[in-house]
């Protein structure tokens, strides 16, 4: 024993362990990865300025012959009439009022949906169910939009109403139908929220006699609570500036009402029509379009400032 003890190699000293540890040549690949990443988040802003910088020009260009009072507060929009009105108020109103009717039908069943996929269903539901409902997500706008004025209006709304209630083109129509497209960004997200809850919370709640209703309701939902806000702004974004179902189910009447039975345009609706029509660059007709577009980026802006405030408000970290 005395004599293995003797003849043992002795270990590396601290200092020759440190040198060991050291980076022996330069990592190229990673930093090959680093600079790429960074090029796309240089991207992505340099795409936001440009957007920025592209919708400048034009509506400076309007506001010199129309004022923002006039523009904002105004209740006739016929800008492309010979003797134009200028109030953005019906197209703006529609776009709002089209959306929260989106948001009414797909908040409730993308949140049902993400709650049945996260706390309910089995692997292998899980694994069939979830790509289907994705699946929506995929599907070309203009169908929905066919599909709005095609089978929602006729054979859902009518009956509903009342067959003289309401017209081939209006605003609920387009409502529902964005909805429907909008569950599965609510689903998906909402249920990537969901799942990400430790599981050690769910155990509690249950070894504490909890049942399963109670701790996804009291439990697994507020502690996703700030995911879930994430997907609702999401939508809710994805909901305002959706063009092809209400140009095609909602119609091209700028009117100022609350009534979803009327026919009506939105902000997206009105550019897609006029950038389509024969305005000489450089009019007040074509100006109009930046100035549409400013307004909507503007507002989308909003909506995503607010929700990062909630977001940081709400958030749960978990070691």
């Amino acid at each position: 024993m005395t004599s293995l003890l003797a003849h043992r190699e002795p270990g590396p000293s601290t200092a020759e362990l440190s040198r060991s540890l050291r980076k022996s040549s330069p990592r190229w690949g990673e930093r090959a990865v680093e600079s790429l990443l960074f090029l796309a988040a240089v991207l992505s802003v340099l795409t936001t300025i440009g957007i920025v910088l592209s919708l400048l020009d034009g509506t400076l260009a309007f506001f010199r012959e129309i004022g923002v009072g006039e523009f904002l507060l105004g209740t006739v929009w016929t800008p492309l009439f010979a003797d134009g009105s200028f109030g953005v108020l019906p197209i703006m109103s529609a776009t709002l009022l089209i959306t929260a009717i989106a948001m009414v039908v797909a908040a409730p069943l993308g949140l049902g949906a993400a709650l049945y996929l996260s706390e309910y269903a089995g692997t292998r539901s899980r694994k069939i169910l979830k790509p289907v409902l994705e699946v929506l997500a995929g599907i070309p706008t203009v169908v929905y939009g066919f599909f709005a004025i095609s089978f929602v209006t006729p054979s859902v709304l009518r009956p509903l109403l009342g067959e003289g209630s309401v017209g081939i083109f209006n605003a609920l129509s387009a409502g529902l139908v964005i909805g429907v497209l909008i569950i599965p960004i609510i689903a998906s997200l909402s249920e990537d929220a969901l799942s990400a809850v430790p599981q050690a919370m769910r155990d509690g709640a249950l070894a504490l006699g909890a049942t399963r209703t109670k701790v996804a309701r009291k439990v697994v939902l507020p502690a996703a609570l700030s995911g879930v806000i994430a997907s609702f702004v999401l939508a809710l974004s994805r909901g305002i500036g959706e063009t092809m179902v209400a140009v095609i189910a909602a119609g091209s009447i700028a009117q100022l009402t609350l009534d979803p039975r009327e026919p009506m345009q939105t902000m997206t609706a009105f550019i897609a029509q006029a950038a389509s029509g024969d305005q000489p660059t450089g009019s007040l007709g074509y100006n109009t379009l930046f100035a549409v577009g400013a307004l909507l980026f503007l507002l989308t802006l909003l909506v995503n400032v607010v929700s990062i405030r909630l977001v940081r408000r709400f958030r749960e970290v978990y070691e």
